[in-house]
C-alpha cells in the first residue's frame, strides 16, 4: 500500500467532526481521559521517557503525546486529521507544554523520510481505523531505532468484544459516539503479533484492559479479549 492511500476518509472526518471535545474529560473523548493515566504508565514502566525521542502515532488531539512530554521525552505527533492535529497544537500552547510538537504526516511518509530515528514508537487506539494495518506496523518499525520499543493498543475481534467495544461501549452506555468502530476492522492478537514479526519487532509484553461500568473505572489485567496492549521492540539488524 502506498505512502498515501492508507487512510479511511471516513474516519478523517469521523475524528475531525469532534475534535473541538478532544481536551473535554466529558466528552465523547472521555474514555480516552480516563485510560490515559493506565497506558502512560505502562509505557513509562517499560520504556522510561525522560530524554528519549518519541513518536505518537495517529496522535489525535494530543492526550498521550502531551502526557509523554510531560515525562520528559521530545515527543512528535502525527496525525492526518488536520482539525484535530490543531487542537492538539492550540492545547500545547495553552496549557505550555514544552517537548511537544505535531505534524500532518502519514506513518508510511514519515519512515521514508527517517528511518530509525526514533527511541520509541507508540501507536494507541488507531490500527483499527485504517485500511491496512500492517503497512503502519512495518512504518513503526522502519521509524524505531534499532532495539528501541513500539508500543500498539487495539481491540480483539470476537464475540465478547463486539458486545462489549461496540453494543455496549457505543448503544448501550454510550462511552463513545456510534460509528466509533468497525467489526471487520478489529485485530486478534495473533493477528497484530504476526504484523510485528513480519516487521522485525519482538513481542515482549502483552496486557489487557478492563472496564467496569459501574463503578466507571479501567484498569489493565491479563484478559485480552476485548482491548488489549503490546509492547514490542525492534530486533537489532542481523
Amino acid at each position: 500500500m502506498s505512502e498515501t492511500s492508507n487512510v479511511d476518509p471516513a474516519e478523517l472526518a469521523k475524528f475531525s467532526d469532534l475534535a473541538h471535545r478532544w481536551w473535554d474529560p466529558e466528552s465523547e473523548f472521555r474514555p480516552l481521559h480516563q485510560i490515559n493515566p493506565l497506558r502512560l504508565e505502562w509505557i513509562h514502566g517499560l520504556a522510561p521517557l525522560a530524554g528519549q525521542r518519541v513518536l505518537d502515532v495517529g496522535c489525535g488531539g494530543g492526550i498521550l503525546s502531551e502526557a509523554m512530554a510531560r515525562k520528559g521525552a521530545q515527543v512528535l505527533g502525527i496525525d492526518l486529521a488536520t482539525k484535530s492535529l490543531k487542537v492538539a497544537q492550540l492545547h500545547a500552547l495553552e496549557a505550555q507544554t514544552r517537548g511537544v510538537q505535531y505534524r500532518e504526516v502519514s506513518a508510511e511518509a514519515l519512515a521514508a523520510e527517517q528511518p530509525g530515528s526514533f527511541d520509541v514508537v507508540t501507536c494507541m487506539e488507531m490500527l483499527e481505523h485504517v485500511p491496512d494495518p500492517a503497512s503502519v506496523v512495518q512504518a513503526c518499525a522502519t521509524l524505531v531505532k534499532p532495539g528501541g520499543w513500539v508500543f500498539f493498543s487495539t481491540i480483539n475481534r470476537n464475540l465478547k468484544s463486539f458486545l462489549f467495544a461496540i453494543v455496549g461501549a457505543e448503544y448501550l452506555l454510550n462511552l463513545l459516539p456510534r460509528g466509533t468502530h468497525e467489526y471487520a476492522r478489529l485485530i486478534r492478537p495473533s493477528e497484530l503479533a504476526a504484523h510485528c514479526r513480519g516487521a522485525g519487532l519482538e513481542l515482549l509484553h502483552t496486557r489487557g484492559m478492563e472496564y467496569n461500568p459501574l463503578t466507571r473505572r479501567y484498569w489493565l489485567s491479563a484478559d485480552t479479549s476485548v482491548n488489549y496492549l503490546l509492547a514490542t521492540r525492534k530486533l537489532p539488524a542481523a
